[in-house]
């Protein structure tokens, strides 16, 4: 009896059966003949290689060798499908191997016929599929991963068209993989950084990597959003270059968070730079104008002015002004400013007027004789008014600055200038009691030259009137016994001492804790917390409170300027306390500075050491100076 696969003439018989034989022989599937009732009849090399049997070990055994128990009854389905000569078309199952373990196979059976056409057998293909499960199993996870990931991973091919598209591109661009996916990737990416995309296709060809290319892209909405773009090739089975895949992160919060870290390392370094400036200085001429430049400059402005109050010798207040960016000419013609609605908030300390275009605020051009600016005046569109007001809530005057075009001045110019203001208030406090303190020193040495000089004259007179009185009553008590005469010029001893006593209690007395807090008042602006004083309250004689204001004066300045209050972070402390030195009562001063600048003993004595240790020593007092690292110690005695 022949066999034959039905469909296949049987010419040439021979010649055809070893062109099957060979062809069974090399091919990777494993090919196996077996009878109606499951005998293994054949079986080729590719069956050795996937299931571990050679032919001699399976060939005449059931075809149920190879195949788990639970799963018998497929078989027994295979045979019969068979039989009634239907063909099975890769059913994929599991098969045992000759080691007990168990493969994904893909089968295939075809029923075989005798040459009247009779089914007498069948022949098995299977097909090892496990790699393949595998590999689509770890396409699946692979697939899942990107769906599912924060970040955004799309495809494209070497012409720049856009393959894959996950759920994190369609939030991080706004568009849905059907809208996108076969355009272009320049549909993302801003018209000026089309560029950036012709070199990274270059890149990708070359097959480079790009790793967190930090750049801008546009969204559906047209926005731009700041992105790090991690750029691989993607290749065939082949290693052929046939596209990319793109990482994109959105850093858009940490270019914010790095922009507001700059902006305020930029801030803080504008007032340190007017700290500087303005601290180092007592006059107020020179305070405002450098703070007007600063504040100009920092602004963008096209000019800037201070207006501001002075005093003068008899406490009337007047206008002085300072600018920076524009000559003095092109505002003197114009006169001072008037409290218009415009101006009157800046002059009187109401708050900051920031204006993108002051022409269309509602308050301009409302006050007669110009209704907005005098002809010929600077361009002003953009306005920007901040009041400089003291801790005390006095107006000091207020900072302008002007711009010829709209939208200059933003939020954080504004924040910046008010702390300018701020800084230069306390500056002008510190001028302004400067220039008082030296006003009542000059004017307490006039009333102590004057005062002086009266009870030079009175004592002198006093010592005429006593000597002629002396004189005439040695002459009356000439014949008096010598005791009575000692007494008399005894008694006119004391009244000439007790009047000396009385020219010289013209002031009242003071107590430390109020000659301390407002000698340090100064110093403690804008920083309350960087200055702690502490101690009893004691009674101080006019001459030796002022001695203590003075010192104070001198130490708080020198801390100002080269010391703790220097900087940011340093602190003083200031204590006292009452104590008996050399039968004398004392009050003992310790001033403490710490994390301020590293302090180095000076080469010589500057003049406010040398003052503070001469006026000590005039008052029977004493001064210690300790040139510590972390800080200048001041130790001062003062008897009282």
């Amino acid at each position: 009896m022949k066999i034959s696969a039905q469909g296949i003439p049987p010419a040439n018989e021979e010649h055809a059966v070893q062109r099957l034989s060979t062809a069974m022989d090399t091919s990777g599937d494993a090919i196996i003949g077996m009878s109606l009732d499951g005998i293994i009849q054949s079986w080729n090399n590719a069956a050795e290689r996937i299931f571990g049997y050679t032919a001699g070990e399976v060939v005449g055994k059931s075809i149920l060798t190879l195949v788990p128990a639970d799963r018998h009854h497929e078989e027994n389905e295979i045979l019969a499908t068979a039989h009634r000569g239907e063909r099975i078309e890769q059913y994929e199952t599991l098969r045992r191997r000759k080691d007990g373990t168990l493969i994904d196979v893909s089968v295939t059976v075809s029923p075989l016929f005798d040459e009247q056409g009779k089914v007498v057998g069948a022949s098995k293909i299977a097909r090892d599929v496990g790699e393949r499960r595998r590999i689509d199993s770890m396409a699946r996870h692979f697939a899942a991963i990107v769906e599912s990931s924060e970040d955004t991973i799309i495809s494209k091919n070497l012409n720049g068209i856009i393959q894959s598209w996950n759920k994190a591109a369609e939030r991080m661009f706004g568009y849905k993989a059907e809208e996108i996916i076969g355009r272009p990737v320049l549909t993302l990416i801003p018209e000026e950084r089309h560029h950036e995309e012709v070199e990274i296709l270059s890149r990708i060809r070359r097959g480079d990597r790009i790793e967190h290319f930090e750049t801008v892209r546009r969204r559906k909405d047209g926005s731009e959003v700041h992105i790090s773009l991690t750029v691989s090739p993607v290749k065939d089975e082949n290693g052929t270059i046939i596209g990319a895949s793109k990482i994109a992160r959105d850093i858009t919060a940490q270019k914010e968070a790095e922009r507001l870290l700059q902006q305020q390392t930029r801030r803080l370094e504008t007032l340190n730079r007017v700290a500087k400036e303005i601290s180092r200085d007592l006059d107020l001429d020179r305070i405002v104008q450098a703070v007007t430049s600063i504040a100009t400059e920092v602004t963008g402005a096209r000019f800037g002015a201070f207006f501001y109050n002075v005093l003068d010798e008899r406490g009337e207040s007047y206008l002085l002004y300072a600018l920076s960016g524009a000559p003095r000419e092109a505002f003197e013609r114009f006169g001072m400013p008037r409290n218009t609605a415009i101006f009157n908030p800046t002059f009187r300390g109401e708050g900051v007027v920031r204006s993108d275009d002051i022409r269309k605020d509602p308050r301009y051009g409302k006050s007669a004789p110009h209704h907005g600016m005098p002809k010929g005046h600077l361009p002003v569109v953009s306005y920007l008014a901040v009041p400089v007001v003291s801790a005390r809530g006095d107006v000091h005057g207020g900072l302008f600055f002007g711009h010829d075009e709209p939208g200059v001045f933003m939020e954080d110019t504004e924040t910046l200038v008010s702390a300018i203001a701020a800084q230069a208030a306390v500056a002008m406090d510190n001028a302004r009691l400067h220039r008082a303190a030296q006003g009542e020193i000059e004017q307490r040495k006039r009333a102590e030259a004057a005062r002086e000089l009266l009870l030079h004259e009175i004592k002198h007179r006093v010592k005429n009137t006593l000597g002629t009185v002396q004189a005439m009553a040695a002459q009356t008590f000439r014949g008096a016994p010598r005791a009575e005469k000692d007494a008399f010029v005894a008694r006119l001893q004391a009244l000439s001492e007790a009047h000396d006593l009385l020219t010289q209690r013209n002031w009242e007395t003071v107590t430390t804790t109020e000659i301390i807090e407002r000698a340090v008042a100064p110093f403690r602006v804008g920083r309350a917390d960087r200055i702690s004083v502490s101690g009893p309250s004691v009674e101080l004689s006019p001459n030796k409170a002022l001695l203590v204001a003075l010192l104070l004066h001198e130490l708080g300045t020198n801390a100002v300027k080269y010391g703790a209050l220097s900087n940011l972070k340093g602190s003083v402390s200031l204590t006292w306390l009452e104590e008996e030195r050399s039968g004398h009562r004392c009050l003992e001063l310790l001033w403490r500075e710490k994390d301020g600048p590293v302090v180095m003993e000076p080469k010589r004595r500057g003049f406010g050491t040398q003052m503070i240790e001469r006026a000590l020593q005039a008052e029977k007092g004493k001064a210690e100076f300790a040139f510590e690292p972390t800080g200048l110690q001041a130790h001062l005695w003062i008897v009282y």
